[in-house]
């Protein structure tokens, strides 16, 4: 069984131009994200899709360095983008990640995995129904559901954010067309942020690295954002998914 792990990765962004290239105890975000998904003991290759802008070069450098692929694609379709890195490995299933999330956790990552082999379904991640803090999003689908997705998908917030075709058409959303579950925590922690979009998620990105390093687990990250408040409040104000949220306003 081939599980192929692609994570989204653009030197553009709206709010924090260049913010995976950024650096923190001498290693980029990039290179911290990369490092973390390699240690999950279910994927079988890691493929970096980026686009064809200015930077790119860059970040296909970093994961070199690292033995992680490379695709340049479109900067917009990122549905497009997302099938065609994932086409010539031809995998059985795919896990999605994106690389403003530094500190994604590879155990969360098997778990996932292990929720859609297991039950047998199209698709599953843990924000169909957030419980696990922003920072800690995984998806893991069928390749059969990705192919479908950019064969059908024409709304453009659908291939702006790669997987809504799928999720909104599935069993937990009372879909029709894809099977799918979801991985629950057993707490609610998905009202802490630590992902990267903004300057201030930035600051706490670089409060806990400095003062952890990069190799705990989400719990550990939050337990210390939980000890020290002025730290956990810096970045409060922004809500989940705001990118996508604003493509549907756009719709």
């Amino acid at each position: 069984m081939k599980i192929l792990a692609i994570t989204q990765a653009r030197y553009g962004s709206t709010r924090l131009p260049a913010k995976i290239l950024k650096t923190i105890s001498g290693q980029t975000l990039l290179e911290i994200h990369l490092t973390r998904i390699l240690q999950s003991k279910r994927i079988t290759k890691l493929k970096i899709a980026t686009t064809t802008e200015e930077g790119a070069d860059e970040i296909v450098a970093i994961g070199k360095e690292l033995g992680v692929d490379a695709y340049k694609g479109s900067i917009e379709d990122v549905l497009e983008r997302f099938y065609f890195t994932a086409l010539a490995e031809n995998p059985d299933y795919i896990v999605r990640l994106t690389s403003d999330c530094p500190l994604i956790d590879p155990y969360e990552i098997d778990k996932v995995i292990d929720a859609c082999v297991s039950n047998n379904v199209d698709y599953a991640s843990n924000t169909l129904i957030p419980t696990f803090p922003d920072g800690i999003d995984v998806e893991a689908f069928r390749f059969s559901a990705l192919k479908k997705a950019y064969e059908e998908a024409t709304v453009k917030s659908d291939r702006e954010h790669v997987t809504p075709y799928i999720w909104r058409n599935s069993t937990v959303k009372d879909g029709t067309i894809f099977t799918s579950t979801n991985v629950l925590y057993q707490k609610d922690y998905s009202k802490y942020r630590i992902t990267v979009d903004t300057d201030k998620d930035f600051v706490v990105m670089q409060k806990l690295v400095e003062e952890l390093g990069t190799d705990k687990s989400w719990l550990d990250y939050i337990s210390f954002l939980d000890n020290n408040e002025d730290i956990k409040v810096i970045n409060a104000e922004y809500e989940r998914n705001e990118g996508y949220l604003k493509s549907i306003k756009k719709d």
